[in-house]
């Protein structure tokens, strides 16, 4: 595949600003509320690139989370001539922009679209649409859309992740991204990439919550009838042989072990709670999550404190007891290795865009 010319999308800090556009007028939020609840802050303006090919599903994604989030996003959708495109079932989609929207975007989302269309380069006009995007806008892919991006050398020396069926293929074509196919979303700063179909509403949850702070992502994920956070990445979807009829699953005891993350969980009891050896356990497990235990609790215990430090006023050390590290060295240590930030700069960060 050629490579097409490419552009330097400088990497951002998390961004807490909400927006550079107000509410549209007349804008109505989910159920015929009013839009934005009475929010009456600056507004983002996501816009979604339909290609030739698209998935329908994911299309769709961004306006779901992002027009769920009470007035604070505006979703358009345009195509790279503002003609309909095909999707990739038995029907057409007609949308009512062309590609002059991509220059007054804050979030571009490209979904996915049928491969075959790629051909041995960027399908055409595409370059010229990505050209259009302004440098340092924030650029979301769903799955195949990362070839998009790849393609146009904007993931060169990055990291990124696309479905896991299709990372063979990625990585033949692309041999400069440093692809991890094990996890459900990749956020680089200004370039996210996510896995396929469900990872999208993932990502998109993912933004709500860099934007605005979790407790405005919990609210669109209950609208949207999803969960805020899932748990494992893409190793747990992954074809693999089926547990039997008689298989012990150990969703009891993730649950268990949610309650008491506070405590110095061990794998032993870990395992005597699901009534398996440690070997079986620990088996069990990685198939049904994609991870060791002890990876998963770590994992955990960083997504409570996240939680806590954007929305307590609890010392660092304390939300490190609560949560079960210990010390505020240790959280410090495993939440700059999650996220690369200290739990002070975090909190800032996120407290700054708690919505009052």
């Amino acid at each position: 595949m050629q490579q097409a010319e490419t552009r330097t999308h400088p990497q951002l800090e998390t961004q807490t600003y909400c927006g550079a556009r107000p509410a549209p007028s007349g804008w109505t939020g989910e159920c015929g509320q009013p839009g934005g609840q009475g929010y009456e802050g600056r507004v983002e303006r996501v816009v979604v690139l339909a290609l030739d090919g698209v998935y329908p599903f994911e299309l769709g994604i961004p306006a779901r989370v992002f027009g769920s989030a009470e007035g604070r996003y505006e979703v358009l959708t345009c195509t790279v001539d503002g003609r309909p495109v095909r999707s990739n079932s038995d029907f057409s989609i007609t949308v009512e922009h062309g590609p002059d929207v991509l220059r007054t975007a804050d979030t571009v989302v490209i979904p996915p679209f049928a491969l075959t269309d790629l051909g041995t380069g960027l399908p055409e006009g595409v370059a010229e649409a990505l050209r259009a995007i302004r440098p340092g806008t924030r650029i979301v892919s769903i799955c195949t859309g990362a070839f998009v991006l790849a393609a146009a050398g904007m993931l060169t020396g990055r990291r990124a992740t696309t479905h896991w069926k299709l990372a063979g293929l990625f990585r033949r074509l692309f041999p400069d991204v440093d692809l991890d196919a094990d996890v459900l979303f990749v956020d680089e700063g200004s370039l996210l990439t996510s896995a396929g179909a469900a990872s999208g509403v993932d990502v998109c949850l993912h933004l709500v919550r860099k934007d605005h702070g979790s407790e405005l992502a919990n609210r669109v994920a209950r609208s949207c009838v999803v969960p805020p956070w899932r748990d494992g990445g893409q190793a747990q979807y992954i074809e693999q042989p089926v547990p039997g009829p008689t298989a012990t699953s150990t969703a009891a005891t993730r649950q268990w072990a949610l309650e008491r993350l506070g405590e110095p969980l061990t794998l032993a009891e870990l395992a005597d709670h699901a009534r398996m050896s440690l070997r079986t356990f620990a088996r069990r497990f990685n198939d049904e999550v994609g991870m060791s235990p002890g990876r998963w609790l770590i994992q955990q215990r960083v997504v409570r404190a996240r939680q806590l430090l954007e929305s307590s006023d609890l010392a660092v050390d304390q939300v490190a007891g609560e949560v079960g590290f210990g010390t505020g060295a240790s959280l410090r240590q495993h939440l700059h290795a999650a996220i690369g930030v200290s739990p002070q700069a975090y909190r800032r960060t996120f407290q700054a865009g708690r919505v009052s």
